[in-house]
């Protein structure tokens, strides 16, 4: 089992795209302490076959997010009307995600406020990423304060606003029609959702087809990184992804106090209870592949019943994710401190609200897919550039263990929550493990 999992990622896109880094960056690093006239005169080539690939997924990205956000509230809506417990458990999850949101914002400015990243490093980081000036909302929020960014969040003309990246003008008109819609009868509203969940899945394929040229784009990025910067890059890469992680086990952390606290159980229990659902999670990669697990675990060890593990369970793994604002966010902060850009209150608001916003978006995505659609939009709604981001996609491989591991503890959690205030005790649970 072990060996085929190790053959599957050997062979995956993943793994190809994490080679593709590995090797332009050595072999610009190479062509430039050996002066190769061929590659070093050939740079701006290079570079614009990387940005082509880029533009590839950059276009994607408003038509994507705003079809799976009037998607995914009008399924949220639905599984709110199957039910009340359907509905508190949708209102644990916002609660829940909101408050994660404020934690990640906190944690990441934070993080890099202990440990910053090494100006020369940064530097020579950018030095090979071509230039990529984004003028969003978020910069305006950034030069025009708190009034500015109000105002754009109902623009006159949302055409004009999405064609300038305007991501959180779109997002919040996307929320409304989504709402919208719910509003209107049903024999319109299925039509409706099944037009933009169309949109959407075309929008996913055409995302998966540029992904397959993902380790030539990469590696067309990560060949002018490293003519430029050498191989110093390979320590800022992994100063990212030590920050990007450690935001993330700190939620994990936190959401063992909120299961203690809010789902009125033990500290040691809840932590036995997810343990192999964690497992699962870090083996697969995919919280889909953990609701057995998970329901097993609500059922045997939390004292949830049957049919509430069954309803609940299933709907977060649908419509909940946790980690997404927390990762995403500590990435576009990385990325503003990268650039050297002090982000104003009003756009760590704009960041915040399309963080949660996109979360819902970037449901059922494959990672890869969903980390540019959610990554990106709210780089733009912050006014950060773009261009870095494919190299942080390349080693996306090891933050993506802790989203998952996260949303599967989360999920959990909010399990328990649910069926705690449906009156499930602690003493529904046994006192030791069935297994053992």
């Amino acid at each position: 089992m072990r060996s085929s999992r190790l053959a599957a990622f050997f062979t995956s896109l993943s793994f190809a795209v994490i080679a593709a880094l590995v090797a332009g960056v050595v072999v610009g690093a190479l062509a430039q302490g050996a002066d190769a006239p061929l590659l070093t005169g050939g740079l701006g080539v290079i570079e614009s076959l990387g940005q082509v690939w880029l533009n590839a997924l950059r276009m994607t990205v408003i038509p994507l997010v705003f079809s799976l956000l009037v998607t995914g509230i009008v399924s949220i809506a639905d599984a709110a009307a199957t039910g009340r417990i359907a509905a508190r458990a949708l209102m644990v999850f916002g609660v829940l995600l909101v408050g994660a949101t404020v934690y990640a914002i906190l944690a990441g400015l934070g993080l890099l406020a202990l440990w910053p990243i090494d100006p020369e490093a940064g530097r020579a980081l950018l030095a090979g990423v071509t230039p990529d000036v984004a003028q969003t909302v978020g910069e305006a929020a950034r030069t025009d304060g708190f009034r500015a960014f109000l105002a754009s969040l109902a623009p006159a003309n949302l055409i004009k606003a999405a064609a300038d990246d305007g991501v959180l003008a779109v997002v919040v008109f996307a929320l409304a029609f989504g709402f919208a819609a719910t509003r209107i009868k049903p024999e319109l509203r299925r039509p409706l959702a099944g037009f933009f969940e169309a949109v959407a899945e075309t929008l996913v394929v055409i995302v998966h087809w540029v992904l397959l040229a993902a380790p030539f784009g990469v590696f067309a990025l990560a060949l002018g990184v490293g003519l430029r910067a050498g191989l110093g890059v390979a320590g800022t890469l992994a100063h990212y992804v030590a920050v990007v992680c450690l935001s993330q086990i700190g939620l994990i952390l936190i959401l063992y106090v909120v299961a203690t606290l809010w789902g009125r159980m033990s500290l040691g229990r809840f932590a036995r209870a997810v343990a192999p659902a964690q497992v699962v999670a870090v083996s697969t990669q995919s919280s889909l592949a953990s609701l057995p697990v998970m329901i097993e675990r609500a059922r045997d060890w939390l004292g949830v019943p049957q049919t509430s593990a069954g309803l609940v369970l299933p709907l977060a793994v649908a419509v909940f994710r946790i980690t997404s604002p927390v990762a995403n966010l500590a990435v576009c902060l990385y990325v503003a401190q990268l650039n050297g850009v002090d982000l104003s209150l009003s756009a760590l608001v704009a960041g915040g609200l399309t963080a949660i916003a996109v979360s819902i978006a970037s449901v059922g995505l494959p990672g890869q897919v969903s980390f540019f659609a959610a990554v990106g939009p709210i780089c733009l709604a912050m006014g950060l550039p773009l261009g870095v981001l494919p190299l942080l996609l390349a080693v996306e491989v090891i933050p993506d263990i802790f989203r998952t591991v996260g949303n599967v503890t989360a999920d959990l959690a909010a399990t328990r929550i649910v069926a705690g205030e449906d009156g499930a005790g602690e003493d529904a649970a046994p006192e030791a493990d069935p297994a053992s």
